[in-house]
């Protein structure tokens, strides 16, 4: 068992404990302001933003215009005040690329012959390099298992090996998803090496042309059909002095048949490498093929925006508790008969209609919260979490004066459970927190269920993470009161396959938000506690991003 499992498990009987003992400090003095978190609040805002009016929220377009002037709006009736100068907006410069898919081709050659895929249905591809064409010619096949490098647990998939040029295929998730062996990275657990966008870093770092992904829907979280939405039309990126040309030439994924027929061709068995790839004895293997790529690309420089008001604070307005939700989604996809608006409505109309609800009731609690409460709206997040990253890298408020992140990404549409998952539970102090403010609800906290999908590494907390700051991710619970758990697991599996980034996500006014506005009442006492409290609270004993934290902080001082 590593340091950081024994760790969380310690956390997680010790917050039981210390809700058991404190439950009643978890809630503000006045019950005022979560009275005024209402389902009839929420289903308002989420249909305000997940309409067809809105084109599915798309950075730098027509649905962000009007995202972001309602959200400015609200802000400004509320009595939030601007979080730049005198703006509630952060701009945040972008570049979008979009590959033509009637252009975009993947040849393979070899002994046998040469073989064409099809885009779409077969493979995905693009490239994060701001440039009107790719090209990729006969660059040698290398399979390098995971595609990690982490020596904290001995373990390098590039050894022995120079793939300067060549193209590299790698599995999705980490060895220890693959095993389900707690003692290999952290079992069941995706790591970040796990995640597609530390693999495609990690190519890029070993100086390879092309990257691809084999697609698996269990290591992955998500269907294929998710790949083929999430990677077609504009792709988003922060603008970089290097237009980002250190990124290999072309990123993507492979489906599993894909995969299969690309092995065959090896002669290569795929079962027996993808078994030794778990393996610390794996070493890279040439494929003996050489792989083509052509991409035509529409470049479009553009500057997106962050939507940030602030509550000051009445005591210590310099320090401050951050929420967190993004308001953008996928767009609209003209080349799909029938429906072509990607509406967003769980993925994060939800959310972000959270955010302005939350907002009004902080607004309204009384007493006033004695430190400063921002309301964040940030852009671009389901193009790799960029909107929070320029957050961070150019924060309106000062990090080290920043005491918690709390992010909100897709709510509760089931109805009441109860229990709360916390995602990555042992991470931080924070926990503590939720473990008060759900046995004040009589409610009880749990790990994520799904510990395999890499969650933690997939909303904007992560990037607040990343440099320190202590962030929350409270997310919808499984023991529902009436139905049960498996009855929750049955609904949310439905959502992954039928809804998720899919045109179908649309608002459906018969949801039950009972459950979303305890989440909601939940996260306001976390955060008007913090808000009241003098204390700073830091990262568990064993997490990666402990470090950071103490670094920022003793500098403060």
């Amino acid at each position: 068992m590593s340091r950081l499992v024994r760790v969380r498990l310690a956390v997680v009987s010790a917050v039981m404990w210390f809700a058991a003992a404190c439950g009643e400090q978890a809630g503000p003095p006045d019950g005022g302001a979560l009275a005024a978190i209402t389902t009839e609040d929420l289903h308002r805002r989420i249909g305000i933003l997940a309409a067809d009016s809105m084109e599915g929220r798309s950075p730098a377009s027509r649905g962000e215009e009007r995202t972001v002037a309602y959200l400015e709006r609200e802000f400004r009736t509320m009595g939030l005040e601007p979080a730049n100068g005198d703006s509630y907006v952060q701009g945040v410069p972008l570049v979008s690329i979009a590959t033509d898919p009637t252009a975009a081709t993947f040849t393979v050659r070899g002994d046998g012959g040469t073989s064409r895929f099809t885009y779409g249905s077969e493979f995905m591809a693009w490239t994060t390099r701001v440039v009107e064409s790719v090209r990729v010619d006969n660059a040698d096949m290398v399979f390098v298992g995971y595609g990690i490098v982490a020596p904290e647990y001995d373990w390098n998939d590039y050894a022995d090996v120079d793939v300067t040029g060549r193209t590299v295929v790698m599995l999705v998730n980490d060895p220890g998803f693959a095993t389900q062996d707690p003692n290999l990275f952290t079992g069941n657990a995706m790591t970040f090496y796990g995640r597609w966008t530390y693999k495609f870093e990690e190519a890029a770092r070993q100086g390879a042309a092309a990257a691809i992904i084999v697609h698996e829907t269990d290591a992955a979280s998500y269907p294929w059909a998710v790949v083929r939405g999430s990677w077609s039309g504009e792709q988003f990126d922060l603008v970089r002095a290097d237009s980002n040309m250190s990124r290999v030439a072309l990123e993507g994924w492979v489906s599993q048949e894909t995969a299969r027929v690309l092995f065959e061709r090896a002669r290569l068995d795929f079962d027996a490498l993808q078994e030794q790839a778990a393996t610390r004895e794996f070493r890279a293997t040439a494929m003996r093929l050489q792989a083509a790529f052509t991409l035509e690309n529409t470049v479009r420089r553009s500057t997106s925006r962050n939507v940030v008001g602030v509550l000051p604070g009445t005591e210590r307005p310099d320090e401050y508790v951050i929420c967190v939700a993004h308001w953008d989604h996928l767009g609209m996809d003209r080349s799909l008969d029938g429906d072509q608006i990607y509406n967003g409505a769980q993925d994060n109309a939800t959310g972000t209609a959270g955010l302005l609800v939350l907002a009004d009731a902080f607004a309204q609690a009384d007493p006033a919260p004695q430190r400063s409460i921002v309301f964040l709206a940030v852009t671009a997040e389901e193009q790799g979490l960029l909107g929070s990253a320029h957050y961070t890298d150019n924060p309106l408020f000062p990090l080290d004066r920043t005491v918690a992140a709390v992010n909100m990404d897709v709510l509760n549409v089931y109805g009441p459970m109860n229990d709360v998952t916390v995602i990555g539970l042992g991470q931080s102090e924070l926990d503590d927190y939720v473990a008060a403010a759900a046995e004040a609800q009589e409610r009880r906290i749990r790990p994520d269920p799904s510990p395999s999908a890499g969650s933690y590494y997939r909303s904007d907390h992560f990037n607040f993470a990343k440099v320190g700051v202590p962030a929350l991710y409270a997310d919808v619970g499984v023991d529902h009161v009436e139905r049960g758990e498996s009855w929750t697991r049955e609904q949310m599996d439905r959502y992954e396959a039928e809804y998720y980034h899919k045109p179908s996500d649309e608002y459906d006014p018969a949801w039950d938000l009972r459950g979303a506005v305890d989440d909601l009442q939940l996260i306001f006492r976390v955060g008007y506690r913090l808000a009241n409290e003098e204390t700073w609270p830091n990262w568990s004993e064993g997490s990666e991003f402990k470090a950071a934290r103490d670094s920022m902080m003793a500098g403060r001082e």
